[in-house]
């Protein structure tokens, strides 16, 4: 009784002592916290919510009400604007060129940063450490600095205003961080695990598809979720560097504004198609993405 008595006196004592940031934790954790989140969530979602609402109205009932009117009269939910988006070469050409831009930039960045990654992190040759600077270095490069003078180089070559300039402008920019976080990634793998499989008579090669790329998988995944929504929602670099034939959705979009300020059936399907796509591959690969950016907090 009595060591009962003590042990309780002392849970007490300690409970006293805690901060009262600690007990408003504790009070708050649980249901309440959930609670909160979801209702932070349905804030979040509440642009895109009524920009889908917007698409499935006649610009009639959109000059007439808010999209909210749409949870007392359903009757207003029709499929034209999309039929008429479907119509639209403009759009249907660009969110074409969106994917012929975003596919490829996403693709080349992981896998030459991949490569390149696997060589800062465990090949040996001679200025490795200052080369690696050097792509640090340019982590700094603001892209507003490289437009005009890449823009003359791609001119020189040949290549600008097409969709191959927008994809090489794209990938090396995107170069450097990709290398940077698998580099760093990829150093944490133990030696003795490459040390095994080289005494087993693996190559470089086989090393780094057989044993670092299975291991890297959360990193080169949050990489490409990284690369493909900086590609897919880019439109400064679009806007420069491409024409009429090879213009993203973003700029497409931004054209119809210029062009025909009321043509509000061709911009709200527009508009939540370019969003719906890049958060679909978010909550997609939402686990690997987790995965990548905690790699290596936890030991």
């Amino acid at each position: 009784m009595v060591q009962r008595a003590s042990a309780a006196a002392g849970g007490a004592a300690m409970k006293a002592k805690q901060s009262l940031g600690s007990r408003l934790a504790e009070g708050v954790s649980g249901g309440l916290v959930r609670v909160l989140l979801i209702v932070v969530g349905l804030f979040w979602l509440v642009p895109t919510i009524g920009l889908l609402l917007s698409s499935l109205r006649s610009p009639e009932d959109i000059a007439a009400s808010g999209w909210w009117k749409v949870f007392t009269e359903p009757s207003q939910i029709t499929f034209d604007s999309y039929s008429k988006l479907l119509q639209n070469e403009d759009i249907t050409s660009s969110l074409l060129n969106t994917v012929w831009i975003t596919v490829p930039a996403t693709l080349l960045v992981v896998i030459i940063g991949s490569l390149a990654g696997y060589a800062f992190a465990w090949m040996e040759f001679p200025g490795r450490d200052w080369w690696f600077l050097g792509v640090v270095g340019l982590l700094v490069v603001p892209v507003q600095v490289a437009l005009i003078p890449i823009a003359e180089l791609f001119g020189k070559l040949g290549i600008f205003g097409s969709v191959i300039g927008v994809v090489l402008f794209h990938v090396g920019f995107g170069l450097p961080f990709a290398v940077f976080l698998l580099r760093n990634f990829f150093a944490e793998i133990p030696r003795e695990l490459l040390e095994a499989a080289r005494l087993d008579g693996a190559g470089e090669l086989r090393l780094f598809f057989r044993v670092v790329l299975p291991l890297g998988g959360p990193a080169i995944a949050a990489l490409g979720i990284f690369q493909f929504l900086w590609v897919w929602n880019d439109m400064l670099v679009a806007l420069i560097f491409s024409d009429s034939g090879s213009q993203p959705i973003t700029v497409a979009l931004q054209t119809q504004v210029r062009q025909f300020g009321n043509n509000i059936d061709v911009l709200a399907p527009g508009a939540f198609i370019s969003m719906v796509v890049p958060l679909a591959v978010f909550f997609a690969f939402q686990r690997q993405f987790v995965s990548g950016v905690m790699a290596g907090a936890v030991k």
